[in-house]
């Protein structure tokens, strides 16, 4: 007979901080992979001698290639043991960003993003997990926390790609992102508690699932629609962020555009702030009332299109908006199914991230056509879509947001 793990700890059993701090540097260690590349974007267009649509695609695969690895590995968090296949997936994704150090030219470049962002899932393999260990009461607080060493992870990667890059070059960012993962890797085996899975469903039967799960649960579709146009407008303007800077007025290099990363710590530290929210009221709410303001801070951004100080706060209500809107929607599906939970979290960061995708083809597009002032545009578009979109397609669907 099988025995459970001694060191497997109980989700009737309080989290402690240690093991939460951990799964929160996980989470930004993790996601920081995609996130190295925006802040170098000018300086690769340079060394490429690439046109802007090149390296914005770039960007682009990276969003695709993520929302592949959350389609098909993360649905093996239900199924697999999830401490060894997040090791695993570390090393992997070291492999795909020492490969991607060595790019040869620009095609290169893109092939090795993809593989890249299909490679790091780790985030999202995480973020469920804390969940599922977490008492109920406690769960918005757990997820909030992680999320905020997530967000963190996204925004000091574009500090640390554009100090790094503008000192060493942009591929020693993708050298010493490598050996962070490996680092990562001997971390997580050593300290993380060991999970027997939710359930021994075959591969072919937890991807078919997922089809089951987006019709079952009406939630799960509002949540993955608001959250892919918030994540799509904050691509759009991260994708465009070094080209803006790099020319006329501000004529600035990657360390500058990567430091605007900082503003938006004050965001990701409200993160369990938005969690307690999404306990005591209604998720659905909280979600688009933050969706409002990442909104709000698009107007800024135009406003203060020439102010280095008004990007700034732009940014910091940001990512204030789209922490806020992220750590209420998955409080609210995370609460779907025990079972399902990595399942239900792959259906909505697939859908996020095929935002993300989206967000930065609309804002390379706009920024070639329009400039600045047509992605702020291309953004409030995308942001008034997950606000209302549910009213448009569903205006029964109305009622179920008081709940």
């Amino acid at each position: 007979m099988a025995t459970v793990p001694e060191n497997d700890p109980s989700p009737a059993q309080p989290l402690s901080r240690r093991l939460v701090l951990l799964m929160a540097v996980a989470a930004g260690v993790g996601v920081a992979n995609l996130y190295y590349l925006q802040p170098l974007l000018h300086d690769i267009q340079v060394g490429f001698r690439a046109p802007s649509w090149q390296v914005g695609l770039a960007a682009t695969l990276t969003q695709i290639g993520y929302a592949l690895g959350l389609f098909l590995f993360v649905p093996l968090g239900d199924s697999l043991e999830r401490r060894s296949l997040m090791v695993r997936m570390c090393v992997v994704t070291a492999g795909a960003l020492l490969i991607l150090a060595g790019s040869p030219n620009v095609w290169w470049l893109m092939g090795c993003c993809l593989a890249v962002g299909a490679a790091t899932i780790v985030p999202q393999l995480v973020v469920p997990f804390a969940a599922h260990l977490a008492l109920p009461e406690e769960r918005g607080r757990t997820v909030g926390t992680v999320m905020s060493g997530l967000l963190i992870g996204v925004l000091l990667a574009r500090t640390l790609a554009g100090l790094v890059g503008q000192a060493l070059g942009w591929r020693a960012v993708y050298a010493l992102a490598a050996a962070g993962m490996m680092g990562l890797a001997a971390l997580l085996r050593a300290s993380l508690p060991a999970s027997p899975p939710e359930s021994r469903t075959p591969y072919g039967q937890l991807l078919l699932s997922l089809v089951h799960l987006i019709r079952a649960y009406p939630d799960l579709r509002d949540a993955s629609l608001l959250g892919a146009m918030s994540f799509a407008a904050f691509s759009a303007f991260w994708t465009v962020l070094s080209l803006y800077l790099a020319g006329p007025p501000f004529h600035l290099g990657p360390g500058v555009t990567g430091l605007f990363g900082l503003a938006g710590v004050a965001g990701a530290l409200a993160a369990p702030y938005a969690g307690q929210m999404a306990s005591r009221l209604p998720a659905i709410w909280t979600a688009r009332l933050a969706s409002c303001l990442t909104l709000a801070s698009f107007g800024l951004f135009w406003t203060f299109r020439h102010s280095l100080a008004g990007l700034a706060l732009g940014v910091v209500l940001m990512d204030l908006g789209v922490q806020a809107t992220q750590v209420s929607n998955q409080a609210r599906i995370y609460s779907l199914s025990d079972e399902a939970r990595s399942r239900i979290n792959s259906v909505y960061m697939v859908t996020y991230f095929l935002g993300g995708a989206l967000g930065s083809f609309v804002g390379a597009s706009a920024w070639d056509r329009f400039h600045f002032g047509g992605v702020c545009v291309a953004a409030c578009v995308l942001l008034a879509i997950g606000i209302f979109g549910v009213a448009m397609v569903a205006p029964s669907r109305l009622r179920g947001w008081r709940t």
